[in-house]
């Protein structure tokens, strides 16, 4: 969900980069043959993520939830030479489609791909991180929180999707649902973790950034 007026939205998105042309391709594709659409970044978000990524020059990244592939496409905009992202998903049907577009885009030796649970996988890779995206299943936003604290360089950044969660946060307690109820409840574990410091933007969905210190 988009919390800006549709008005505002189009001035936000004519007064910032256009999206790159594989961007744009990538978008279409999802939209017309893909599931749950909407889970893509787009250009907004997408270029945030881009400049995100630039501004923070990452040598090691990990994302949690590939989906299409366009977040790892723009947080590898940002990459040091040799740096990686390291872009878990649990749909194997996806990756074909995901490897044509990493393929497509040039990044190929830039992306490693995880297929399975990440609970399981993110333990096995042995890297230290200057940024951890989180936009997958939000039951477990806090357990993946505590699985790559530790491995997250002092100064470097995790960064959660979906915390606005479409205006559901903001609902009595008594009527969300677990997902929601999981959202809320990693919001609240952020805010009184001292190893991080935080600010939320409501960037398309809402992103929580949080960076240790």
């Amino acid at each position: 969900m988009d919390f800006l007026g549709e008005n505002v939205l189009q001035y936000i998105e004519k007064n910032t980069e256009k999206e790159p042309g594989i961007l744009q391709k990538l978008y279409r594709e999802t939209y017309a043959k893909v599931l749950v659409p909407r889970m893509i970044a787009g250009h907004y978000q997408g270029r945030v993520i881009s400049m995100l990524s630039k501004m923070i020059k990452p040598e090691q990244i990990l994302e949690i939830g590939t989906y299409t592939g366009y977040s790892a496409i723009c947080w590898a905009e940002g990459l040091v030479e040799g740096g990686m992202v390291h872009s878990i998903d649990i749909n194997e049907e996806i990756k074909p489609m995901v490897d044509r577009y990493m393929e497509e885009a040039g990044i190929r030796d830039k992306v490693t791909q995880y297929i399975g649970e990440a609970l399981t996988i993110i333990p096995q890779i042995d890297e230290v991180f200057d940024i951890v995206y989180i936009d997958a299943d939000k039951e477990n936003y806090s357990n993946y929180f505590d699985l790559v604290i530790d491995k997250v360089h002092t100064g470097g950044f995790i960064i959660a999707d979906n915390v606005l969660w479409s205006g559901k946060v903001l609902e009595d307690e008594d009527t969300m649902d677990e997902d929601t109820v999981a959202l809320v409840a990693y919001c609240e574990k952020i805010r009184e973790d001292d190893r991080v410091e935080n600010v939320m933007l409501p960037v398309r969905d809402g992103l929580l950034v949080s960076r240790k210190k």
